[in-house]
């Protein structure tokens, strides 16, 4: 998997995105809460913290909890939340040890429908329906991972020249366009809510 990615909008950080599955994978998890670019930056410093060029989930899934933690916690923080966000990452790496033998692109690499990868993501931990269709998404339009029925197990998501999540930024410009939409749909959710309540 080699591919140009401009999630984290740093060199370094999306090379990493661009070549590792799994690193793709973690900043697909971390991207919540926190601003974009920060959570898809996260593998990369969390591989260079742990003195690595990319990540492992064997080493990752056997790490002791409490210096995986740390090692989030360290200034500037991975994530807003570094504590459960570490137990997390624990989580999702034991799981692809588990079940896909440590190897992450082994999630989507035989997938026979995008309904299957669909299933498959939404099974790993800390993805819902949400993050895995955008994840799924992601897979197909930039990766190039794009079984039987992708864009329709995508959904809103997989369509394209859509500006809806991160499977739709390849630079600054679609970054904005996508932050715009975002706004966008939390105004009309917010003014939903209050006509509602009226």
């Amino acid at each position: 998997m080699d591919h140009t990615l401009r999630l984290a909008q740093q060199p370094d950080a999306d090379e990493l995105l661009g070549r590792s599955p799994l690193a793709a994978l973690v900043g697909m998890l971390l991207d919540q809460q926190i601003p974009m670019e920060w959570a898809f930056a996260g593998p990369y410093t969390i591989a260079q913290r742990m003195g690595r060029d990319d990540l492992d989930a064997e080493e990752i899934a056997s790490h002791d909890p409490e210096a995986f933690a740390a090692l989030l916690s360290e200034k500037p923080a991975v994530h807003r939340y570094p504590g459960s966000m570490a137990k997390r990452i624990q989580q999702l790496c034991q799981y692809l040890v588990e079940h896909y033998g440590g190897d992450a692109s082994a999630v989507w690499s035989d997938a026979g429908s995008g309904k299957e990868l669909l299933d498959r993501l939404k099974a790993l931990p800390g993805f819902g329906e949400q993050k895995a269709r955008i994840f799924l998404a992601l897979l197909g339009k930039q990766l190039g991972v794009r079984p039987a029925g992708w864009r329709e197990a995508a959904g809103a998501y997989g369509e394209d020249g859509s500006r809806r999540s991160v499977a739709d930024i390849t630079g600054p410009e679609s970054l904005a366009e996508v932050r715009a939409h975002k706004q966008e749909a939390k105004r009309a959710a917010k003014a939903a809510a209050a006509a509602k309540k009226g």
